[in-house]
């Protein structure tokens, strides 16, 4: 049962936030209304906006933030767009709105304790693909509640210890201000998430000014200071460095690498297609592989395409987004275009060459996989051939022929550090 007004008059014990130095105690920042209701991992269009330039940008790399302990045992955390949270302990239980925040709770060992995600069974079936490669380490997000259009007086009814999300989009929700924001950051606990960062979308006005764009890996490590699992992060990265030094190495010259496309389509009549270079954390798995656009530029993230302009860009390879997802028929999406007139002449195809995709908001365990997928489905002959995947769990690859170490990352998930 939500709390009443009565359970509102004192802020939250577990921390308290300030934006420019100051305890915020109302009107932080000014948000805008409206928002897309798109599954931003279905065959919808990305989920807000466009591709616009960087306010702010900056390329993975060490964190904004440090934390620092006072002497009653508080700490601070820094990210953008919220400004420093000082907390009094780290947190246990955690709000997530996005999967790239579910994925960096359950990294550093609280994947018990989120609280909400969006499209919690699809993704509670779509991250146990991965984890099922993971040895002891396990993930139920079933269940949950789903956190897309989040309602104010469930936050108040979950009690979370943090809101890993980013107030500044979802403040462009329907029946969200930044007065709602405020209330949930002093009653209950915390934002401390950023998620612009996906596409480096443009922020809506009085988010803008100082509004930060962080890479994956940046941004978990700020996530990281907050839940003071520094430990975890650092053995995460170290695998996340092995595994990138082992694609620098072997990565053929530019004029050598296939072209490609992504694509997501749950009904084969309407493909929307996906870029693979773009800034942002979506394509933080396909941009250090520097594939080569088939489209050249011409079509935009998230426009829907044909079998004719498929055919006209001619890929050597196809990514298919979603087709790791339990329910998805792979070998029925692959027949779709082997029996169509002109699906059937595109080059990827004909060398069967259709590869099944993951989620493109992921968090650090789903990226380190995806890197060691996509490398083996754009150069089989660098990485190892990428088994023809039809359905079940992410394949046994035999142990010679990984690209990183399991064991090390199920170490850190579960603190065997």
């Amino acid at each position: 049962m939500a709390r009443d007004d009565a359970g509102r008059g004192a802020p939250t014990r577990r921390a308290f936030t300030k934006y420019g130095g100051t305890v915020a105690l109302g009107g932080l920042l000014a948000g805008c209304t409206g928002g897309d209701g798109a599954d931003p991992d279905s065959s919808a269009p990305d989920a807000t906006g466009s591709e616009s330039t960087a306010t702010g940008s900056t390329d993975d790399g060490s964190a904004e933030s440090q934390t620092a302990d006072d002497a009653d045992g508080s700490y601070a955390a820094s990210i953008s767009p919220v400004g420093e949270v000082t907390f009094e302990s780290p947190p246990e239980t955690v709000f997530t709105r996005l999967t790239h925040h579910a994925d960096m709770a359950f990294a550093l060992g609280r994947g018990d304790g989120v609280t909400a995600l969006h499209a919690p069974d699809y993704y509670d079936g779509l991250w146990n693909q991965y984890v099922e490669r993971l040895p002891g380490v396990t993930l139920d997000w079933s269940g949950l509640y789903s956190s897309w259009e989040p309602d104010k007086e469930k936050l108040y009814e979950l009690d979370s210890d943090v809101h890993l999300a980013d107030p500044a989009w979802v403040t462009q929700l329907e029946g969200w201000d930044r007065e709602d924001i405020d209330e949930i950051g002093e009653h209950v606990s915390p934002w401390f998430g950023n998620s612009l960062s996906d596409r480096h979308q443009e922020p809506a006005e009085g988010w803008a000014d100082g509004y930060r764009y962080y890479g994956l890996w940046e941004q978990f490590e700020i996530v990281a200071e907050a839940f003071q699992e520094r430990e975890r992060y650092e053995a995460l990265a170290a695998v996340r460095e092995d595994l990138l030094a082992t694609i620098d190495e072997r990565l053929p010259p530019e004029a050598e690498r296939p072209t490609a496309i992504m694509i997501a389509a749950a009904d084969i009549e309407q493909i929307y297609a996906y870029t693979l270079s773009n800034p942002g954390f979506l394509t933080s798995h396909t941009r250090p592989l520097g594939p080569r656009d088939a489209f050249e530029g011409d079509v935009e993230s998230g426009t829907v395409v044909d079998f004719e302009t498929i055919l006209e860009a001619d890929p050597d390879v196809i990514l298919y987004l979603g087709g790791m997802e339990p329910g998805t028929d792979m070998a029925g999406r692959r027949a779709a275009f082997e029996e169509d007139p002109v699906g059937s002449q595109v080059t990827a195809v004909q060398n069967d060459r259709i590869h099944p995709q993951g989620a493109r908001y992921q968090g650090p365990i789903l990226n380190l996989f995806q890197l060691e997928m996509t490398a083996k489905q754009l150069y089989p002959d660098e990485f190892g051939s990428w088994p023809r995947y039809e359905s079940g769990p992410y394949p046994e690859i035999p142990e010679g022929e990984r690209l990183f170490d399991r064991q090390r990352v199920a170490d850190a998930i579960n603190g065997a550090l």
